[in-house]
């Protein structure tokens, strides 16, 4: 990435466009974000140090309350926790999952978060109820009390392609993650798991739609009807189903042991503010943010723990360059995204009802993908559009391409557009990440490039400066 040269020339380009900071804020943003970038200590203190952090965990706790006292420590003010109501936690202390007959295979399996533990270490013939229907597998209660289930078909089509890139060229294309396939002809997936749990089975397994070893894992808390479940390599859960297809005496080793979190219902987001200094502007907000939760298999590196770091690093950047912004930018790292946005949705419900939501003036997010910012998602708003066009042209040296009228989903910018709140995300790469990393075990340290995290930190940080220096409004769609 280079430092200067471009700068004058790009800005004068844009002299025509919408109004631009000044380019030698551009230059110090710049200048502090390549030199003295601490982007990486962040990164790593969420990825290798604390490593994954499921909402309502130790480690996100963990990760939360470093990130707030890290920003308290680079000068931002009123860096606090604030937290909101999530419910109960889930720790995996240990699991095992392997083949013992005809032959010993380790297996590549994960439990699902918030999953039951089995009363002890299985050690039994799975029993294949793929196809069956619920009345089926209630008469088949006795055979399945304590039993390893595997429930669902050969796994047989994959998440082979990740999302198209909308800035490549200008032709259209179908915006946000491809769809998960479903494996057909499987009954409705509640009334299986209800008659499974009336049962009494001992552990559910199902195949990830993954492939070469990768495996997608969510989970969600299923209360008194939470039962001991994992999700298998596809690879490895279709050599089990196929061994007993073929009548092979295969035998299964299975084993969690989870524990539910009950002391602490509350999850927590974390703010830090770095305050305006125009007498007239200083109460209006200008919201940077993403979320630090991610699931428990992976690391998050890429989902999220990049824009995370993304985001503290911007603000570190304002702050150590000595600009001083005419409305404050506050920073806020989400909990609960992974669950449904949860974070933000209680932010905003916490703060932006009535006319407080007139006081925050746009919320740029950073969360899908990995690699450089781009350009914009700009939702359908010709106004911002020309905006962000304008900002990103000094941006082309480091990677930035173009800004795409299209919005996407998904994620928490979304919270924010529900309270009439403008609200983006950036275009970022997605060259095996929807394939590889997204929600998955392989989103590790490795997905990720510093060279990339210090572009999004400059990026981050150049956008929220231009719009806490205008002088008008931010444009909102009515």
């Amino acid at each position: 990435m280079k430092l200067l040269l471009p700068v004058l020339t790009l800005i004068a380009l844009a002299a025509q466009a919408p109004p631009v900071a000044d380019a030698s804020a551009l230059e110090q943003i710049r200048r502090e974000g390549l030199e003295h970038s601490q982007v990486m200590r962040a990164f790593d203190q969420f990825v290798t140090i604390i490593g994954p952090r499921l909402t309502g965990s130790p480690a996100h706790k963990a990760a939360a309350d470093w990130a707030r006292e890290t920003l308290a420590s680079w000068g931002l003010s009123g860096a606090r926790l604030e937290p909101w109501r999530f419910g109960r936690g889930w720790v995996l202390d240990r699991q095992l999952i392997e083949i013992i007959e005809p032959r010993y295979v380790p297996l590549i399996g994960y439990a699902e978060a918030w999953s039951a533990s089995t009363p002890e270490i299985i050690e039994a013939k799975p029993i294949w109820v793929a196809g069956k229907t619920a009345a089926e597998i209630s008469a088949m209660r006795d055979a399945l009390k304590g039993a390893v289930v595997l429930t669902q078909p050969v796994q047989t089509e994959f998440v082979r392609a990740d999302r198209p890139q909308p800035s490549a060229s200008d032709a259209p294309v179908r915006i946000g993650a491809p769809p998960m396939p479903r494996s057909s002809g499987v009954a409705d997936g509640r009334t299986i798991n209800q008659a499974l749990h009336d049962a009494g089975a001992g552990v559910l397994l199902r195949p990830s739609a993954g492939e070469h070893g990768t495996v997608f894992v969510l989970g969600t808390d299923r209360g008194d009807n939470a039962m001991p479940s994992m999700v298998l390599a596809a690879e490895h859960y279709n050599m089990i189903a196929r061994m007993i297809e073929k009548g092979v005496p295969v035998k299964l080793r299975v084993g969690i042991m989870a524990r539910y979190l009950t002391a602490d219902t509350n999850s927590y987001n974390v703010v830090a503010d770095l305050p305006g200094g125009d007498p007239v502007l200083k109460d209006e907000i200008v919201l940077l943010g993403g979320h630090l939760d991610s699931w428990h298999t992976g690391t998050g590196a890429s989902d999220n723990a990049d824009g995370a770091a993304a985001v503290m690093e911007a603000m570190r950047i304002l702050k150590a360059s000595g600009l001083q912004p005419r409305r404050t930018i506050r920073a806020a790292l989400w909990s609960g995204e992974e669950e449904g946005l949860l974070g933000s949705k209680a932010y905003v419900a916490q703060h932006l009802t009535g006319t407080a939501r007139e006081r925050v003036s746009v919320y740029f997010n950073i969360d899908p993908g990995m690699g450089p910012v781009y350009g914009w998602y700009t939702e359908e708003s010709p106004a911002a559009k020309a905006l962000f066009d304008a900002w990103l042209l000094p941006l082309r040296d480091l990677d930035a391409r173009r800004n795409v009228a299209a919005g996407i989903t998904n994620t928490d910018h979304l919270s924010f557009k529900t309270a009439g709140v403008p609200g983006f995300t950036p275009i970022q790469d997605y060259l095996t990440y929807d394939v590889r990393a997204h929600h998955t075990n392989v989103d590790t340290y490795e997905r990720v490039r510093e060279q990339d995290l210090k572009q999004n930190a400059i990026s981050l940080a150049w956008f929220a400066y231009n719009a806490a220096m205008m002088s008008g409004a931010f444009p909102k769609e009515r």
